[in-house]
């Protein structure tokens, strides 16, 4: 592993407040996630919808 896991970048996911970090998946949108997950994702986009 090129990197340590403590030296990863950490957001806050609006859904559930909980923070997550990098993962290699996001590696060339890491500037557009926002939720932690797919169930966090719909959860919000459900509860308020964007106007």
């Amino acid at each position: 592993m090129a990197h340590k896991k403590p030296n990863l970048p950490t957001k806050t996911c609006p859904a559930c407040q909980r923070p997550f970090a990098w993962r290699k998946k996001w590696e060339r949108d890491w500037d557009n996630v926002k939720f932690c997950s797919e169930r966090c994702r719909r959860a919000k986009a459900s509860a308020s919808p964007s106007v």
